[in-house]
Protein backbone atom coordinates (compact mmCIF):
# COMPACT_ATOMS: atom_id res chain seq x y z
CA UNK A 1 0.00 0.00 0.00
CA UNK A 2 1.34 3.06 -0.85
CA UNK A 3 1.46 6.21 1.06
CA UNK A 4 2.72 9.57 0.50
CA UNK A 5 5.85 10.37 2.32
CA UNK A 6 5.07 12.57 5.44
CA UNK A 7 8.06 15.07 6.21
CA UNK A 8 6.57 16.23 9.22
CA UNK A 9 7.52 12.23 11.17
CA UNK A 10 11.47 11.96 11.18
CA UNK A 11 12.69 8.94 9.78
CA UNK A 12 9.78 8.12 7.29
CA UNK A 13 10.63 6.62 3.91
CA UNK A 14 9.53 8.73 0.84
CA UNK A 15 7.35 6.31 -1.19
CA UNK A 16 7.48 6.23 -5.28
CA UNK A 17 4.23 5.86 -6.74
CA UNK A 18 4.94 3.51 -9.95
CA UNK A 19 2.06 3.95 -11.52
CA UNK A 20 1.85 5.55 -14.81
CA UNK A 21 1.21 9.26 -15.36
CA UNK A 22 1.04 10.10 -19.09
CA UNK A 23 -2.16 11.05 -20.18
CA UNK A 24 -3.09 10.74 -23.91
CA UNK A 25 -3.84 14.48 -24.11
CA UNK A 26 -0.40 15.21 -22.79
CA UNK A 27 1.73 13.10 -24.57
CA UNK A 28 0.28 13.93 -28.18
CA UNK A 29 0.68 17.80 -26.98
CA UNK A 30 4.02 16.77 -25.97
CA UNK A 31 4.78 15.18 -29.56
CA UNK A 32 3.46 17.98 -31.78
CA UNK A 33 5.28 20.54 -30.12
CA UNK A 34 8.54 18.47 -30.42
CA UNK A 35 7.71 18.36 -33.93
CA UNK A 36 7.82 21.61 -34.42
CA UNK A 37 10.90 22.17 -32.71
CA UNK A 38 12.54 19.40 -35.19
CA UNK A 39 11.28 21.45 -37.92
CA UNK A 40 12.84 24.89 -36.58
CA UNK A 41 15.71 23.79 -35.34
CA UNK A 42 18.40 22.93 -38.29
CA UNK A 43 20.99 19.71 -37.58
CA UNK A 44 23.48 22.31 -38.76
CA UNK A 45 22.89 24.72 -36.23
CA UNK A 46 23.49 22.25 -33.36
CA UNK A 47 26.35 20.71 -34.99
CA UNK A 48 27.92 24.65 -34.97
CA UNK A 49 26.57 24.86 -31.39
CA UNK A 50 28.54 22.11 -30.19
CA UNK A 51 31.88 23.44 -32.09
CA UNK A 52 30.94 26.92 -30.29
CA UNK A 53 31.03 24.95 -27.02
CA UNK A 54 34.54 23.18 -27.66
CA UNK A 55 36.53 26.35 -29.00
CA UNK A 56 35.47 28.58 -26.39
CA UNK A 57 36.39 25.94 -23.18
CA UNK A 58 39.85 25.31 -25.27
CA UNK A 59 41.46 28.51 -25.99
CA UNK A 60 44.67 27.06 -24.63
CA UNK A 61 44.77 23.52 -25.73
CA UNK A 62 43.06 24.46 -29.43
CA UNK A 63 39.77 23.73 -30.48
CA UNK A 64 40.70 20.26 -32.40
CA UNK A 65 42.13 19.03 -29.20
CA UNK A 66 39.28 20.34 -26.97
CA UNK A 67 36.75 18.41 -29.66
CA UNK A 68 38.87 14.96 -28.72
CA UNK A 69 38.97 15.33 -25.49
CA UNK A 70 34.84 15.99 -25.62
CA UNK A 71 34.56 12.56 -27.85
CA UNK A 72 36.81 10.96 -25.42
CA UNK A 73 34.97 11.85 -22.06
CA UNK A 74 31.47 11.03 -24.20
CA UNK A 75 32.68 7.17 -24.95
CA UNK A 76 34.62 6.59 -21.78
CA UNK A 77 31.38 7.46 -19.78
CA UNK A 78 28.65 7.04 -22.75
CA UNK A 79 25.55 8.52 -21.43
CA UNK A 80 22.74 8.97 -24.32
CA UNK A 81 20.52 11.27 -22.35
CA UNK A 82 23.51 14.37 -21.39
CA UNK A 83 23.71 16.86 -22.89
CA UNK A 84 27.24 17.65 -24.56
CA UNK A 85 28.24 20.60 -22.33
CA UNK A 86 27.79 18.18 -19.37
CA UNK A 87 30.94 16.30 -20.86
CA UNK A 88 32.78 19.79 -22.05
CA UNK A 89 31.85 21.26 -18.49
CA UNK A 90 33.93 18.15 -17.28
CA UNK A 91 36.94 18.46 -19.57
CA UNK A 92 37.37 22.11 -19.46
CA UNK A 93 39.45 22.44 -16.75
CA UNK A 94 42.27 20.73 -19.04
CA UNK A 95 42.75 24.58 -20.69
CA UNK A 96 43.73 26.01 -17.29
CA UNK A 97 45.52 23.20 -16.18
CA UNK A 98 47.70 23.41 -19.60
CA UNK A 99 48.48 26.85 -19.02
CA UNK A 100 49.80 26.57 -15.30
CA UNK A 101 51.44 22.65 -15.75
CA UNK A 102 53.86 22.18 -18.90
CA UNK A 103 53.51 18.48 -17.90
CA UNK A 104 49.90 17.95 -18.45
CA UNK A 105 49.71 19.99 -21.36
CA UNK A 106 52.28 17.74 -22.88
CA UNK A 107 50.71 14.67 -22.01
CA UNK A 108 47.44 16.07 -23.60
CA UNK A 109 48.63 16.79 -26.83
CA UNK A 110 51.18 13.41 -27.09
CA UNK A 111 48.33 11.58 -25.80
CA UNK A 112 45.82 13.24 -28.95
CA UNK A 113 48.44 13.01 -31.39
CA UNK A 114 49.01 9.79 -30.93
CA UNK A 115 45.16 8.45 -30.71
CA UNK A 116 44.72 10.75 -33.87
CA UNK A 117 47.83 8.72 -35.57
CA UNK A 118 46.46 5.51 -34.25
CA UNK A 119 42.86 6.79 -35.55
CA UNK A 120 44.35 7.96 -39.45
CA UNK A 121 46.24 4.63 -39.74
CA UNK A 122 43.25 2.40 -39.24
CA UNK A 123 39.78 4.68 -40.17
CA UNK A 124 41.45 7.35 -42.40
CA UNK A 125 40.47 10.09 -40.13
CA UNK A 126 41.82 11.56 -36.82
CA UNK A 127 39.76 9.90 -33.86
CA UNK A 128 37.15 12.78 -33.04
CA UNK A 129 35.97 12.20 -37.17
CA UNK A 130 35.72 8.35 -36.59
CA UNK A 131 31.92 7.34 -37.27
CA UNK A 132 31.07 4.63 -34.80
CA UNK A 133 31.81 4.76 -31.25
CA UNK A 134 32.67 0.97 -31.17
CA UNK A 135 35.79 1.85 -33.75
CA UNK A 136 36.11 4.63 -31.22
CA UNK A 137 36.49 2.55 -28.16
CA UNK A 138 38.55 -0.15 -29.96
CA UNK A 139 41.05 2.79 -30.23
CA UNK A 140 40.52 3.57 -26.46
CA UNK A 141 41.17 0.13 -25.80
CA UNK A 142 44.29 -0.05 -27.21
CA UNK A 143 45.65 3.11 -25.14
CA UNK A 144 44.16 1.95 -21.74
CA UNK A 145 47.48 1.07 -20.01
CA UNK A 146 49.22 4.55 -21.38
CA UNK A 147 49.45 7.50 -18.91
CA UNK A 148 47.33 10.01 -20.99
CA UNK A 149 44.37 7.46 -21.01
CA UNK A 150 44.62 6.59 -16.94
CA UNK A 151 44.67 10.92 -16.35
CA UNK A 152 41.71 11.37 -18.90
CA UNK A 153 39.52 8.45 -17.50
CA UNK A 154 40.59 9.25 -13.86
CA UNK A 155 39.97 12.90 -14.07
CA UNK A 156 36.55 12.11 -15.51
CA UNK A 157 35.08 10.21 -12.67
CA UNK A 158 35.50 13.81 -10.29
CA UNK A 159 34.67 15.58 -13.01
CA UNK A 160 31.48 14.57 -14.30
CA UNK A 161 30.02 12.57 -11.37
CA UNK A 162 31.02 15.32 -8.69
CA UNK A 163 29.01 17.94 -10.71
CA UNK A 164 25.31 18.29 -8.97
CA UNK A 165 23.60 19.68 -11.24
CA UNK A 166 23.63 16.03 -13.46
CA UNK A 167 22.58 14.28 -9.58
CA UNK A 168 19.16 14.02 -10.45
CA UNK A 169 19.35 13.23 -13.87
CA UNK A 170 21.01 10.14 -12.38
CA UNK A 171 18.89 9.96 -9.39
CA UNK A 172 21.01 10.49 -6.81
CA UNK A 173 19.52 12.95 -4.25
CA UNK A 174 22.80 13.93 -2.93
CA UNK A 175 24.34 12.97 0.31
CA UNK A 176 21.89 11.61 3.46
CA UNK A 177 24.17 11.78 6.01
CA UNK A 178 22.98 14.64 7.60
CA UNK A 179 19.54 14.12 7.46
CA UNK A 180 20.03 10.46 9.44
CA UNK A 181 21.42 8.26 6.51
CA UNK A 182 19.50 6.37 4.04
CA UNK A 183 18.01 3.23 5.90
CA UNK A 184 14.90 5.25 6.65
CA UNK A 185 14.86 7.86 3.95
CA UNK A 186 14.31 5.11 1.31
CA UNK A 187 17.19 3.26 0.16
CA UNK A 188 15.50 1.14 -2.01
CA UNK A 189 13.87 3.66 -3.90
CA UNK A 190 15.55 2.74 -6.97
CA UNK A 191 12.52 2.90 -9.82
CA UNK A 192 15.13 2.67 -12.73
CA UNK A 193 15.55 -0.52 -12.18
Amino acid sequence: MNHPKDDSVPGTMRVLDKRPTLQRRSFLRGGGLGAIGIAVIPAASLAAAKDVAARQSFRHLGAATGKTLVRMARDIYPHDKLAESFYVEAVAPYDAASVKDKGVKKLLTEGIKDLDQRATQRYGVPYAEVKTEDERVALLKDIEAMPFFKKVQGDLVTGLYNNKKLWPLFGYEGSSWEKGGYVNRGFDDIDWL
